[in-house]
């Protein structure tokens, strides 16, 4: 009777007294902090730069800003000037990016310099990649080398997390896409005690990284799309359909690119690679236009600025342009996460649903169409969820999103994922 009653007895996971979790605040704050101004001093130098060569620069040699022969010129230097950096540089840049995702390694200090540089050569000469994966690799590698001698006595595992989830709360201005990542690697470890003292630390870092961002920056993601109240049934289907499209175009994305990859290892040098990837991207360039350029934030405003101004043609050029301009700059040696580039061809992806189809709310086109494409290209769940929301701000979409994310995720889980082993090999 008494091993029935204990067998049948609820587990509880042991609380972490307050006494514990108190002594982790301050080292977290300071963490999110340097983190966030990390980021954003990146981000103003690579600002800084992109003004001057395609402003100034072109207008000073008499040539169109956006001409189809200043964007291949300054994409091809851009692949030249990070490929000395990942030749001559200490550290390389590190590891090749295309093996690299969210959860970073951590690198010595000697490697940050030269990936700090490659990451803001990259932001404003134009390759479609964002700031996330290299940033977040560094303030990883900063937070491990400085933390660890500020207080030895702390657990090594900690300083990673802290800096993980203070650079994604710093991203997007907001704690709260930090807590969902984390709580999906959570999910995946064997973690003792109850979430959200597992949450705490790393919760902290994103709030003082957010908090910063938001007093620096004012970052904000609401494209102001046509309001959308109730759903209907014609939503739901719409959803349903355009977050399945965008999963499968995501995912044809991800099975090509190993073989992209591939075909640029053969070439062997960074001064080979980065230059040739350049030059593709000039193509795509001339293909799609310049709103093809860059990591894809501001420009997927300027499409929602004006959901009726192009032809779903149009859009349907602008999603598979940038699609293959994120495989090529992610394969051939550039330094950048995919996280925006995916958002803004599942934006052009849902402005396409509701050109074809005016029944098609663009809100909803928009987020169902990131939804997918960053499931595909991702596959962090509540991420996806996350930023296919608050694109919108609209509360009504939750709801459909959380239903068309079902048939999506069937599509992307178990495949290949846009990350490959040392050996050219997709993760799955």
């Amino acid at each position: 009777m008494v091993q029935d009653s204990e067998q049948r007895a609820p587990s509880v996971a042991p609380a972490t007294p307050a006494r514990v979790l108190l002594p982790s605040t301050l080292p977290a704050v300071a963490v999110g902090v340097v983190s966030c101004l990390v980021l954003v001093g990146v981000s103003v130098a690579a600002e800084e730069l992109q003004d001057l060569l395609w402003g100034p620069l072109p207008d000073a040699l008499g040539i169109g800003r956006y001409s189809v022969a200043w964007m291949f010129v300054m994409l091809v230097a851009t692949g030249a000037a990070i490929g000395l950096v990942v030749w001559k540089v200490p550290g390389h840049a590190g590891p090749d990016p295309a093996t690299v995702g969210l959860d970073a390694p951590v690198l010595p200090p000697a490697v940050l310099p030269g990936l700090l540089l490659a990451t803001a050569l990259m932001l404003a000469g134009g390759p479609s990649l964002g700031p996330e994966n290299p940033i977040i690799a560094v303030n990883v590698g900063l937070a491990v080398w400085l933390g660890g001698r500020a207080l030895p006595r702390a657990p090594g595992r900690m300083w990673p997390a802290l800096a993980e989830a203070a650079t994604i709360g710093a991203l997007f201005g907001t704690p709260v896409a930090a807590a969902l990542v984390i709580s999906e690697a959570l999910a995946r470890e064997e973690t003792r005690g109850l979430l959200w003292d597992n949450l705490f630390p790393p919760l902290t870092a994103a709030a003082a990284g957010a908090l910063t961002a938001t007093l620096v920056e004012h970052p904000s993601f609401d494209l102001d799309l046509p309001s959308f109240g109730r759903p209907g049934w014609g939503d739901l289907s719409a959803a349903l359909v355009v977050a399945s499209a965008g999963a499968l175009l995501g995912m044809g994305a991800v099975r090509s690119f190993p073989h992209v990859h591939g075909a640029f290892r053969r070439l062997r040098h960074p001064m080979l690679m980065l230059p040739a990837g350049g030059a593709v991207l000039g193509v795509l360039a001339a293909l799609g236009g310049h709103l093809t350029l860059f990591k894809g934030l501001d420009e997927i405003a300027v499409l929602a600025r004006d959901p009726e101004g192009r032809s779903a043609g149009e859009f349907a050029v602008l999603t598979v342009v940038k699609l293959a301009a994120l495989v090529v700059a992610a394969s051939c040696g550039f330094r950048g996460g995919r996280i925006f580039p995916a958002v803004f061809a599942g934006t052009a992806l849902g402005l396409c649903a509701h050109a074809l189809v005016s029944g098609v709310h663009p809100s909803v086109g928009v987020s169902a169409g990131v939804l997918g494409m960053l499931l595909a290209i991702t596959r962090q769940g509540w991420v996806s969820l996350f930023v296919a929301a608050v694109l919108v701000a609209s509360p009504g979409v939750i709801a459909l999103l959380c239903i068309a994310s079902l048939p999506a995720w069937l599509l992307v889980t178990g495949r290949p994922q846009m990350q490959l082993r040392p050996d050219g090999t997709p993760v799955r």
